[in-house]
């Protein structure tokens, strides 16, 4: 009984516009930074390493490279602070982690893009 009545008052809250991306995808995320009383879009872009389930609870982690400097952000899913999730490449990963990324240096941190069903097709 308890646990339906938490999920019935978690479901008001429940993003719908979440954008279908996957571990190893390139994305941009676009968060709302509020500073002093103005508030502002700034995008975040870098590789998706993780991403995990649950409904509210659901998260994910975008990694980037930034003056030589590994930096990596969480990112609630159904948060309304950020305005929206661009994807701007599709990786070819075979894992859910992608946390061996962290000891990579240069182009070996980088992620295979992966090939469309439709680009394939047409050269066949």
């Amino acid at each position: 009984m308890r646990n339906s009545a938490i999920q019935h008052v978690e479901a008001k809250y429940l993003r719908q516009d979440v954008t279908s991306f996957r571990p190893g995808d390139s994305v941009r995320v676009h968060w709302k930074v509020k500073e002093g009383e103005k508030e502002r879009v700034q995008a975040f872009e870098g590789v998706v390493i993780r991403k995990t389930s649950g409904s509210h609870r659901a998260t994910f982690t975008v990694r980037k490279m930034s003056f030589g400097v590994g930096v990596e952000r969480i990112f609630p899913l159904h948060s309304p602070r950020y305005e929206k999730i661009e994807v701007l490449s599709r990786g070819a990963v075979n894992r859910s982690r992608l946390f061996y990324l962290r000891n990579l240096k240069g182009k070996a941190a980088r992620v295979n893009l992966q090939e469309d069903v439709e680009k394939a097709s047409a050269k066949a």
